[in-house]
């Protein structure tokens, strides 16, 4: 986002270039525009600060739950999933996330920590599968719940930007295919990999775990993993168990470069509440 107008810059120029202004547009009533001039004279610097009832009522709810969670206090895998259900305050049924930061130096490819795992209760979410497979695999594909079905034809659509699918899978004799558009799906993280399972010779046992509720977690650049392990709507139980799950894999995936503890620290939370410690 550019908050910066450069000399000799027209008012209009500045307006096309700053998304922060064309938003605020909306809120024209509620702008504080503050200018400021750099050091050097070079340039002017516009910050605008947009306040709407919108916000100021999510701030106001957000706040109330916030009171509901003890400060400093470290919560239970079952207190924390009872609580979770509790200090949502979105009026749609919003994803349950965990953020899990670790002892883990992403720097190092000796200390990496990457895997799938297959949640008891699923993840609520419904996934769109793509099975990059033989002529004489795609019944088998079709019965097993695999949303599009294809090889050459499915290459043509990606090619003309169709992304119809959230996750594909192939097996080992079809993935020299797909390298003519692996550019193409390797950005949006629908490239078939070995590392995350979706490279397999048992199509119908993959394609089954998927819709089941088979997650991926990796480590980010910040040493942390972000998963999702349920829906608000789910019951405690539900989220306790998929929450057990999920951290006994991880545990049982800690490189041997680390030494002692891999989890450092669990936050659970909701699309829209405030983060609740978890034992680790």
């Amino acid at each position: 986002m550019r908050a910066k107008r450069y000399k000799g810059e027209t008012q209009k120029q500045y307006s096309k270039s700053c998304p922060t202004q064309r938003k605020s547009r909306k809120y024209k009533e509620n702008i504080i525009p503050i200018k400021t001039v750099s050091e050097d004279r070079s340039y002017i610097c516009r910050y605008y600060r947009i306040y709407s009832d919108y916000y100021l009522i999510m701030n106001k709810k957000f706040k109330e739950k916030t009171k509901l969670i003890e400060k400093g206090r470290v919560y239970t895998l079952s207190e924390a999933a009872e609580l979770v259900k509790q200090v949502s305050y979105s009026k749609f049924d919003g994803s349950v996330d965990v953020a899990i930061k670790t002892y883990a130096d992403p720097k190092y490819n000796d200390q990496m920590v990457r895997g799938t795992v297959v949640l008891p209760h699923g993840t609520g979410k419904k996934l769109r599968i793509a099975a990059f497979v033989s002529d004489d695999l795609f019944d088998e594909a079709r019965k097993a719940g695999a949303t599009i079905v294809g090889n050459a034809n499915l290459i043509k659509d990606i090619e003309e930007g169709k992304f119809e699918f959230d996750i594909m899978v192939t097996t080992q004799a079809m993935i020299k295919d797909l390298a003519k558009v692996a550019k193409a799906l390797g950005p949006k993280g629908l490239m078939p990999s070995p590392k995350t399972g979706t490279i397999t010779n048992d199509i119908s046992g993959t394609i089954e775990e998927i819709q089941k509720g088979r997650v991926e977690y990796k480590l980010d650049k910040t040493g942390n993993i972000h998963v999702g392990i349920g829906k608000v709507s789910f019951s405690a139980t539900q989220l306790e168990d998929n929450l057990k799950t999920l951290i006994a894999s991880i545990d049982a995936s800690k490189p041997a470069a680390i030494k002692g503890k891999l989890i450092k620290k669990i936050v659970l939370s909701a699309t829209m509440s405030p983060g609740i410690l978890v034992q680790s």
